[in-house]
């Protein structure tokens, strides 16, 4: 594909203006990233064969701004990664392409070492294609790992994914073409909407939201038994409650905004909603950030690896209610 050799070429290229130094100094943080990596705690993505990071660097919140002087989101990626982080979301939808654009900037030299995903909200073949064609521009990469459909609702119309001009045949299209390795599904409306889905066809994963409001009880129980019965990979979403993490104790809170955020008059510490999740049967939970200290405090919970015990988690369901 010419936009393969395209941007091939301007790897190949950007790697022979370096000097020897930089390049020794680069291998040698790899190769401490790659220790990171392997010493950081993993659970396998469902059926697909691979295992991921059981945290994930979310695209959104601080990953979706534009660099500033007093904040670059591709330094955040590139500490994460640094410090055994593999898992990376994004989306097109996330500020224009912005999110991708600054993830970007770091696969464009450590592509290798990244499992990286986005999603598109389109639903017609060409639609999808050309998006993920843009996509693949700002993410300067000719493949994602995971290619999701964004966001499904109950407007959705899923028999019509599968016809001709339908965006799943798009994705089987990508997929045959090496384009993505996978294909999901996200959501977070409606739990029976997505249990539709996912008996309808066979995804790889699912994002969805998990965490302890009695709101989201449907996904815990009915959605989720199904994603693993399926062994599909189930990729955890507003474990702090959505994107201003108002069920987390410091977080402002807001007038609840179906179906985005949940509230509780009970918040709690970040690290508890962090093991609730890690306690529920997934395999990574992405969660975004607003500063290195959240970076760095996400991370040494999950790389602490103690999920929360089913009565751990009945317990915390009954505070946040």
């Amino acid at each position: 594909m010419k936009r393969r050799e395209f941007i091939k070429t301007v790897a190949a290229t950007g790697v022979a203006g370096m000097n020897i130094g930089a390049l020794t100094a680069q291998s040698r943080t790899r190769e401490s990233a790659a220790a990171a990596a392997a010493a950081f705690p993993h659970r396998p993505l469902g059926k697909t064969g691979v295992s991921v990071t059981t945290y994930g660097l979310g695209g959104f919140i601080g990953m979706q701004k534009p660099p500033s002087k007093d904040w670059d989101p591709a330094a955040m990626a590139e500490l994460a990664l640094d410090m055994g982080v593999t898992y990376f979301d994004s989306a097109p939808s996330y500020n224009n392409g912005q999110s991708e654009t600054n993830f970007g900037r770091v696969l464009a030299r450590r592509r290798k070492e990244v499992f990286q995903t986005t999603k598109t909200q389109q639903r017609t073949y060409d639609g999808a294609m050309r998006e993920i064609e843009q996509s693949l521009k700002r993410l300067q990469t000719d493949h994602v790992d995971l290619l999701q459909l964004h966001g499904m609702t109950l407007q959705d119309d899923p028999a019509a994914w599968d016809k001709p001009d339908g965006v799943l045949t798009a994705f089987r299209k990508l997929r045959e073409q090496g384009v993505t390795r996978f294909i999901g599904i996200t959501g977070h409306e409606d739990a029976h909407v997505l249990l539709r889905a996912i008996n309808m066809y066979e995804f790889d994963t699912l994002l969805t939201t998990l965490n302890p409001v009695s709101r989201r009880r449907p996904f815990r129980e009915d959605l989720l038994p199904v994603a693993n019965k399926k062994r599909m990979g189930v990729i955890a979403m507003k474990v702090m409650g959505g994107g201003n993490g108002c069920l987390a104790v410091g977080n402002p809170s807001k007038k609840l905004i179906q179906p985005f955020h949940d509230q509780t008059s009970n918040q709690v510490e970040a690290k508890s909603l962090i093991r609730y999740t890690l306690g529920l049967p997934i395999s990574v939970a992405v969660i975004g950030i607003a500063s290195e200290a959240q970076l760095r405090e996400n991370i040494s919970v999950a790389k602490e690896n103690k999920p929360m015990t089913a009565e751990e988690q009945k317990a915390l369901e009954q505070l946040v209610g």
